[in-house]
C-alpha cells in the first residue's frame, strides 16, 4: 500500500465506525492493518496523514491525550 491507499483505508476504516456507532481509534486502526502494539507509531502518523488530509477529525476537539484520543470521519 502506498500513502495515498493508507489514507483513504484509514478514513474508510473511520466511516465503517461511525456507522457502526463507534469512533476509530489508533487501536482498531492497528487491528485493521495487523500492525504490532510496538509499531504504534505507525498507526498514528497514518491517523495524522489523513487528518492532515481534512478526511478524518478528532470525536473530542478537546481532548488533548493522543493515548486516548477518538476520531470520526470530517462529514459527522
Amino acid at each position: 500500500m502506498d500513502k495515498g491507499d493508507r489514507i483513504r483505508a484509514c478514513y474508510q476504516h473511520a466511516c465503517l465506525r461511525f456507522v457502526c456507532r463507534e469512533q476509530m481509534t489508533n487501536e482498531s486502526l492497528r487491528k485493521r492493518f495487523v500492525i504490532n502494539d510496538k509499531n504504534y507509531s505507525m498507526a498514528s502518523r497514518i491517523i495524522t496523514d489523513t487528518i492532515n488530509e481534512q478526511l478524518i477529525k478528532p470525536y473530542d476537539p478537546e481532548n488533548k491525550s493522543k493515548k486516548h484520543a477518538k476520531y470520526v470521519p470530517f462529514w459527522a
